[in-house]
C-alpha cells in the first residue's frame, strides 16, 4: 500500500459482470481496481451469491467465522479470494434480471493489485437465483431486512476493532441502501471507533424503508429510532441512517450532488443532505473503455475511430438490417438503449414517435420495464414497420450495435444520477440528444449553445420535462445531421472526452484522505 494511501473495504451488494441491475454492478467492479492501482489494498464486501461463488470456486477459501451479531441476524463464514481469480468460464453464470442496464464486461471480471474479495456466506439469505434485490414474481424479497441487514453489520465489524479479521481498514465505502447502515452500526455498536466511512448514493430515490420493529430484528438499540438516528417519517431507512452517520457522502456527479439538496430531487431527504452539504461531493463516474471502444469493439459490425467516422454507415446498415429498418440512407436513425420506466423520460419519445415515424424518422429501441411503457412501444413498432424496432428484453451485442450504428442516441430522463448510455454515445460518435439532468447535464454539452459562445458541443439538451421540448432538440440535432462538416465536428468533440476511470478514483482518494483528517461524525 502506497504512503497516503488509505486501505478501503468496499461493501456492495452487486458487481458486475456476474450480479448486476444498474450503474452500481459496473463501479464496483471498476473503481476498486482504479484504486488499488493508486496503491490502495482494497476488500469487497458482497454477498455469497450463487454467480460469485461460482466464478471464483477454484479460489475460495474461509477467512473467518461471523458468529450471529445479534437481533435475527444469522451467523455467516466470510470467503476470501483473490479478485483476478475469476474462471472466465464461470462469467455467464451471472444474478442478474437481464434487463437493459445489465452488461457484460469483455473480461471475466475486474482486477488490481492488493485487491481481495470476501463474499458473505450466509445460504439461507443469499443462495439463491435470480435478481439480488426481487423475486420471480417482482416482488422485494420478504427477507431483504435480514439479507442488507447482516451485509451492513458485517461490514461495520470488518472496520471495527472487534473484526475477526487481522487486516484493518482505514475507509469503510458503503453504496447505496444496501450498506448505507453500516456506519450506524459502527456508531451505535462500536463507539464509532474503526474505519471512517464514506457513502456513495447511486441513486437516492431507493432508501431501503423498513417497519420499526426492524429496529430488533437487526440488533440496534432503541435510541437510534430518533430523527438524527436511522428514523424517516416513522420507518427505518438504510440510506438516511447512512447519510446520517459517514463521515463523507458521494454521489455519482457534481450536478446530482447539487440537485439532491433541492426539494424536486431530494425525496424528502434534503434537510438532511444540506445539513451535511460540508461532506458531500459529486465525482462522475468512469466508463469500461476498453469494452467500450468502437476502434476495437468486435461486437460491431465494422470497427472505426475518429479518424474513420465514414465506416460509421456501415454499422447503420448492419443495424437497420439486423432489427428490420427500412435499408435507407438520409434519414435520422434514432437509437434508445434503457430501462422503460417513469425516470428514465422515455414515455416523451413515445408521445413523439408516430409523427417522427410519419415523417420517415427510425428508431431502434433495446429495453424492458414498465408494462404500460413496453405496450405503447410495441404498438408504435406495430404500426410503423420498417420505421420503429422495438426489442423488449436486453442484448448486450445488440445495445452495442445501436451505439455504433445509430445516428443521434436518445435518453431524456426525468433524473439521471450519472448515467453511462450517454458516455457510451459520445465515446462511438453517436451524439446524445439529453434532458439537463444529473450527469447528463455534466457530460453533454449542447452543440447550438456551444456555437452561440464560439466553443464545441457534443450532443443536444433540452429542460422541460416535456414531449414539446425533446421535439425541439430533436429538430436542432436532426439540422445539424443535414450538415456533414459540423456533424463530424460534433462527433469527434464527443469521441475526444475521456471518461475513464482514473479522475474519478482520484476524486475519491481525496475524500477518503480528507475523511482521514477531518473530524468523524458523531449523532
Amino acid at each position: 500500500m502506497s504512503a497516503g494511501a488509505p486501505g478501503v473495504l468496499f461493501a456492495s451488494s452487486e458487481l458486475s459482470p456476474w450480479v448486476k441491475t444498474g450503474g452500481l454492478g459496473d463501479v464496483s467492479a471498476a473503481l476498486p481496481a482504479a484504486l488499488a492501482a493508486c496503491g490502495c489494498e482494497v476488500k469487497l464486501l458482497l454477498p455469497a451469491y450463487p454467480a460469485l461463488r461460482e466464478a471464483f470456486a477454484d479460489a475460495l477459501v474461509p477467512r473467518a467465522r461471523i458468529a450471529p451479531p445479534g437481533g435475527e441476524l444469522p451467523g455467516a463464514t466470510l470467503l476470501g479470494a483473490p479478485l483476478a481469480a475469476a474462471s472466465g468460464a464461470s462469467a455467464g453464470a451471472r444474478q442478474e434480471p437481464l434487463g437493459p442496464d445489465a452488461r457484460r464486461r469483455a473480461s471475466p471480471g475486474p482486477s488490481g493489485a492488493g485487491a481481495e474479495l470476501l463474499l458473505l456466506d450466509a445460504p439461507e439469505l443469499f443462495d439463491r437465483p435470480g435478481n439480488p434485490y426481487l423475486d420471480g414474481s417482482g416482488a422485494d424479497h420478504p427477507d431483504n431486512l435480514l439479507r442488507f441487514g447482516l451485509l451492513s453489520r458485517v461490514a461495520a465489524l470488518l472496520a471495527s476493532p472487534e473484526s475477526p479479521l487481522a487486516w484493518r481498514p482505514q475507509i469503510l465505502h458503503c453504496n447505496d441502501w444496501q450498506t448505507g447502515l453500516a456506519p450506524a452500526f459502527l456508531h451505535y455498536l462500536h463507539d464509532g471507533r474503526g474505519a471512517a466511512s464514506l457513502l456513495t448514493v447511486h441513486n437516492l430515490a431507493f432508501m431501503g424503508l423498513f417497519g420499526q420493529e426492524a429496529l430488533a430484528a437487526l440488533g440496534l438499540p432503541p435510541q437510534a429510532f430518533r430523527f438524527d438516528g436511522v428514523e424517516f417519517h416513522g420507518r427505518l431507512s438504510f440510506l438516511k441512517a447512512g447519510l446520517q452517520f459517514s463521515d463523507r457522502i458521494a454521489t455519482v456527479s457534481p450536478s446530482y450532488a447539487r440537485e439532491i439538496l433541492t426539494a424536486e430531487f431530494g425525496c424528502g431527504l434534503e434537510g438532511l443532505l444540506r445539513h451535511r452539504a460540508d461532506r458531500l461531493a459529486g465525482i462522475l463516474n468512469g466508463i469500461d473503455t476498453v469494452d467500450w471502444n468502437p476502434a476495437e469493439d468486435r461486437r460491431i459490425a465494422v470497427r472505426y475511430d475518429a479518424n474513420s467516422l465514414a465506416r460509421k454507415a456501415d454499422n447503420r446498415r448492419d443495424l437497420q438490417q439486423r432489427l428490420g429498418l427500412a435499408p435507407q440512407d438520409g434519414v435520422p436513425l434514432l437509437g434508445v438503449v434503457s430501462r422503460l420506466t417513469g425516470q428514465k423520460g422515455l414515455d416523451l419519445l413515445l408521445a413523439l414517435a408516430d409523427r417522427l415515424c410519419a415523417d420517415g424518422v427510425q428508431i431502434a429501441l433495446l429495453g424492458s420495464g414498465e408494462a404500460e411503457l413496453q405496450a405503447g412501444w410495441q404498438a408504435v413498432a406495430a404500426r410503423h414497420p420498417g420505421r420503429c424496432a422495438v426489442v423488449i428484453g436486453f442484448d448486450e451485442t445488440l445495445a452495442h450495435r445501436i451505439e455504433a450504428g445509430a445516428d443521434l442516441f436518445v435518453m431524456p430522463s426525468r433524473f439521471e444520477p450519472c448515467g453511462l448510455n450517454q458516455m457510451y454515445s459520445l465515446r462511438y460518435g453517436t451524439p446524445p440528444v439529453v434532458r439537463r439532468t444529473g450527469g447528463l447535464a455534466d457530460t453533454v454539452r449542447d452543440a447550438d449553445e456551444a456555437q452561440r459562445e464560439g466553443a464545441q458541443g457534443n450532443g443536444f439538451v433540452f429542460d422541460a420535462a416535456e414531449p414539446a421540448a425533446l421535439g425541439d432538440a430533436l429538430a436542432r440535432a436532426f439540422a445539424a445531421l443535414r450538415d456533414p462538416p459540423r456533424w463530424r465536428a460534433i462527433q469527434r468533440a464527443g469521441m475526444a472526452c475521456d471518461f475513464g476511470w482514473e479522475p474519478a478514483a482520484r476524486a475519491y482518494l481525496g475524500l477518503m484522505q480528507a475523511a482521514l483528517a477531518g473530524p468523524r461524525t458523531r449523532s
